[in-house]
Formats: structure tokens, C-alpha cells, sequence
């Protein structure tokens, strides 16, 4: 009768399988402000506003974010307001985005309504350097 413990009235949380991998998610909230660039190695997710570069994993712009920089990722969703090139793997450009810059892609959906102002180019690979047998010239491909 008094040996028995008393069960906890509610379960203790468990950690998701992502959080338990070590992956991060981080969130820039529509009253955060950062002026300086941004590096991240998982995902970012903006609602705010950045005066600076970002690189990233994968990033999604709320409606209401703004950057002022350029933007470098994997992957990439814009809804609000850019101002800089765009170089993204797959880039989602969704109807209330507001982009003025080159934008660079693998893979590209614009949703219709999407205002984009700059040049559209497939991203290239990176130039490899070569050195032509035994001679001094250097060649980029």
C-alpha cells in the first residue's frame, strides 16, 4: 500500500528524432532586427529583418522579412522582400516576394504575382583550376 510510487500527472517530453541528431532550427522573429552576416549550418527561418549576407542550409522568408544582403543557400523559400542576389539549389519564389537582384538557381518555382527585378541564370559549377602538363599556363574550367 505505501511501496506503490505515484505516477507523474503528466508524461515527460521526449526529445524529436531531428533535435536528437544534433539538427538545429532557428527562428528570427518580425521584431528582430540583425545587422551583420548570417551563418548557419541547418535551417533559418525569417520573419524579421537582416542588414547583412546569409549562407545557410536552407532558409524561408516570412511575409513580413526583409534582407538586405545577399543570400546563399541549399534551399530557399522568399515570401517578403530582398534586396540582393539570390543563390539557392531548389528556390521557391512565392507570390508576396519583392526581390531586386540577380537570383541563381538549380531548380526554380515562381508562384504567379512573385516581382522580381534582376537577371534569372542557371547557378554554374565552381571553376576548377588545372595546370596544362608541365608548362606554366593555367587553365579555369
Amino acid at each position: 500500500m505505501f511501496s506503490k510510487k505515484p505516477e507523474a500527472p503528466f508524461p515527460a517530453p521526449q526529445a524529436s528524432s531531428k533535435a536528437m541528431a544534433g539538427a538545429t532550427f532557428s527562428i528570427l522573429g518580425a521584431d528582430v532586427t540583425v545587422t551583420g552576416n548570417i551563418a548557419a549550418s541547418a535551417d533559418l527561418h525569417i520573419d524579421g529583418t537582416v542588414l547583412g549576407d546569409i549562407t545557410c542550409a536552407s532558409l524561408v522568408q516570412g511575409e513580413s522579412g526583409r534582407i538586405e544582403g545577399g543570400i546563399v543557400a541549399d534551399t530557399a523559400r522568399l515570401a517578403g522582400t530582398v534586396i540582393g542576389s539570390v543563390s539557392a539549389g531548389a528556390l521557391v519564389i512565392l507570390k508576396s516576394a519583392r526581390i531586386e537582384g540577380d537570383v541563381a538557381y538549380d531548380n526554380l518555382t515562381i508562384e504567379q504575382g512573385a516581382k522580381v527585378e534582376g537577371r534569372f541564370a542557371p547557378r554554374e559549377s565552381e571553376p576548377k583550376l588545372a595546370i596544362a602538363g608541365g608548362t606554366d599556363v593555367l587553365e579555369l574550367k
